[in-house]
């Protein structure tokens, strides 16, 4: 890791690429440990997506920038080299803070210019990753949001939701909220080895149950399925299953893509940890960054009967799916990632 070691402060200058994001100090605590925080202020909250993301929403906020739970095959990973920082360890360990983000937010949100368009979190990285538990952005982001009349949504895979779940219940009296869950794996041990900082599946799922039961309709991301590893009629069935009885009212499940720096990261897990599938992903991928036509009709094939098995193939609203599982989304705006 590029910073081990080190504890740095505003009196030692910003890391490399922080200098324009705001940078006001970095920090480690024992809590934490690993794990390096940079805190920045930032000028604005609000990021407007590229002309034709074919998306439902507009606008997304990223409370945050690179990601503690360390998922090997997140599609994230490409956007810390616009920070100067590396998409493998730097991605997980470097984690920006915009520490000002709610009050920057509150303010844009009462320009006259403001639509009330629906906003999107989760699009980039985790917005209930670890850090929120020390920097509690999100009750600022929340009540920022309902307060102006602004619809919004949220994809995580993190746990720390429900001690939001008042203030989200509360916010959808006033505006739409959509709440959707991240649960791609449900085997223990590859899910230890490919999302090492995420909450269980079990935990995962009992959220899940507790959005239910607070009367959200809650979709889940069943993403990436990962070829040869999760796209097994066994795993896809009992993990269906478990979302069914979970209480949610719809799934949406597409196979991994690996664009930019995030092949390379997640080629080299496969190496170490099942080398004879090299060459099956050699044939799925190519040297692109999408599996073969084919294989996607095939999976397809094989995941619609198992949702309508488990009444979980209704019509799941465009906003709970991210832009980074949109095929159609073109790659990450430098912009985004430097925070304008």
């Amino acid at each position: 890791m590029r910073w081990q070691g080190q504890t740095l402060d505003a009196d030692d200058g910003a890391l490399p690429g922080l200098e324009r994001a705001g940078f006001v100090r970095s920090i480690q605590t024992p809590e934490f440990e690993g794990i390096t925080f940079h805190e920045v202020l930032c000028k604005s909250a609000l990021n407007k997506l590229p002309e034709g993301s074919g998306l439902s929403f507009k606008w997304t906020i990223n409370p945050m920038r690179g990601c503690s739970h360390a998922c090997r095959y997140c599609f994230a990973r490409s956007t810390h080299e616009y920070l100067d920082l590396d998409a493998g360890r730097d991605f997980d360990s470097q984690i920006v803070v915009k520490t000002n983000v709610a009050a920057v937010l509150r303010k844009e949100l009462h320009r006259r210019s403001w639509r009330r368009e629906t906003v999107a979190l989760g699009t980039n990285t985790d917005p209930y990753q670890r850090a929120e538990g020390r920097y509690r952005l999100m009750p600022g982001i929340i009540g920022a949001l309902a307060d102006s009349g602004t619809p919004f949504s949220i994809l995580t895979k993190g746990t720390l939701l429900r001690r939001d779940l008042p203030l989200l219940t509360q916010a959808a009296r006033v505006v739409p909220v959509s709440v959707a869950m991240s649960i791609a794996i449900l085997d223990p041990a590859l899910h230890r080895s490919l999302e090492p900082g995420t909450p269980s599946p079990r935990a995962r799922l009992d959220l899940v149950r507790a959005l239910a039961d607070a009367g959200f309709s809650v979709s889940v991301l069943v993403a990436p399925v990962i070829p040869c590893l999760t796209d097994g009629t066994a795993h896809l069935d009992e993990l269906f299953g478990a979302i069914a009885e979970a209480g949610a009212t719809s799934v949406v499940a597409f196979p991994m893509h690996l664009r930019g720096s995030t092949r390379g990261w997640f080629l080299e897990w496969l190496a170490t940890h099942h080398p004879a599938l090299l060459r099956r992903y050699r044939q799925l991928y190519g040297r692109g960054a999408y599996v073969t036509p084919e294989y996607s009709a095939w999976l397809r094939a094989r995941v619609e009967p198992l949702l309508a098995r488990h009444g979980l193939n209704r019509d799941t609203p465009a906003d709970t799916a991210p832009p980074e599982h949109q095929d159609r989304l073109p790659a990450p705006d430098p912009q985004l990632a430097l925070f304008a």
